[in-house]
């Protein structure tokens, strides 16, 4: 019989399967609950909730794979190109790819489609391939297929937003993507030898990849992350619409609570060292930056007349060649 990890909603005690095969995964440790924002939490309608843990379980499998640093990169390519056939049906499901078999059927039963799975995926086979970002907006390329999937999912899954357009999700995504590379710059370059610090901005402030296996940034590293700090502030003035964009209201709450965690995380990146400790919220941090997000969501959701989100906001991907930008 398939091994299954269960994952379980304490809302009402419904426990949903999610297929584990560690024969062609390769388990990091990582879970929802050691994510920067809520994965599947009360926020969402309870009959929601198994779909979002399927899509989590999924995009866990393959960053997982595109991450082990016992794997060489094309067998890494090789397991997630079986995770691609297996979610878009080309070949037999097997046990070995239960997530993306399990993430199907879910997308089929709610009329989601699958390309943000496949765009997750085109991600992490450039992971597997790629360890520098030449610039900002090569950085941006990454995070529209490795983040925004992920907002774009949870708009199709909740009905849409009322301006049509994801640049606030996109936005939001981007800027947590950015938060977390800046969060694990130091174990990024030490144990996969990757680093997402725009490789430009390093060669202007003088800094030295090198120096991202110290304990202590390097006032040039300092000024590099500054940098990023500055672009995820404005990828976050975007992402601010979100809830006023979103249909759902529940989901529109949700966003609140991730666009403050976003901005609480990223102005203790501002001021302190990802080299020195883990750059995090505590949790009364935590819970109080929550209770702020619902109540700001609501007010935006409320407050925020429609004609006022297009001007209010602007597509981050905007500088990409079209088909960098996702599906």
């Amino acid at each position: 019989m398939q091994d299954a990890h269960l994952s379980r909603d304490d809302d009402n005690n419904h426990t949903t399967a999610l297929p584990v095969s560690p024969t062609v995964e390769a388990p990091s440790g990582k879970s929802a609950k050691t994510e920067n924002f809520p994965v599947g939490s009360v926020l969402i309608a309870r009959h929601l909730r198994p779909h979002v843990e399927h899509f989590y379980a999924f995009a866990r499998a393959i960053d997982d794979i595109a991450d082990a640093p016992e794997l060489e990169p094309e067998e890494k390519i090789r397991r997630l190109k079986g995770f691609e056939d297996t979610l878009e049906g080309r070949i037999p499901d097997s046990p070995a790819y239960g997530k993306a078999t399990a993430l199907r059927k879910s997308l089929q039963e709610t009329d989601v489609p699958t390309r943000h799975g496949v765009d997750l995926i085109a991600a992490f086979v450039q992971d597997a391939v790629k360890t520098r970002y030449d610039s900002w907006d090569d950085l941006m390329g990454y995070c529209a297929l490795s983040a925004a999937p992920v907002g774009r999912y949870l708009i199709d899954l909740h009905g849409g937003a009322r301006t049509g357009t994801t640049w606030a999700s996109d936005a939001l995504c981007a800027a947590l993507q950015v938060i977390n590379h800046l969060q694990d710059c130091g174990d990024d370059y030490r144990e996969i030898d990757r680093v997402y610090l725009p490789m430009d901005w390093m060669e202007q402030e003088g800094a030295r990849v090198e120096d991202l296996g110290g304990t202590a940034l390097t006032p040039a590293l300092r000024r590099v992350l500054d940098r990023c700090i500055a672009g995820t502030w404005d990828l976050l003035d975007t992402a601010a619409c979100l809830s006023a964009d979103i249909r759902d209201p529940r989901l529109s709450m949700e966003a609140g609570v991730i666009v403050e965690i976003a901005r609480a995380l990223t102005r203790k990146l501002a001021s302190e060292d990802p080299l020195a400790r883990r750059v995090k919220l505590t949790r009364p941090e935590l819970a109080l930056t929550a209770l702020k997000g619902v109540a700001t969501g609501l007010l935006a959701r409320y407050t925020v007349a429609q004609s006022d989100l297009a001007a209010r906001m602007r597509d981050p991907f905007a500088n990409l060649p079209k088909q960098e930008t996702g599906s």
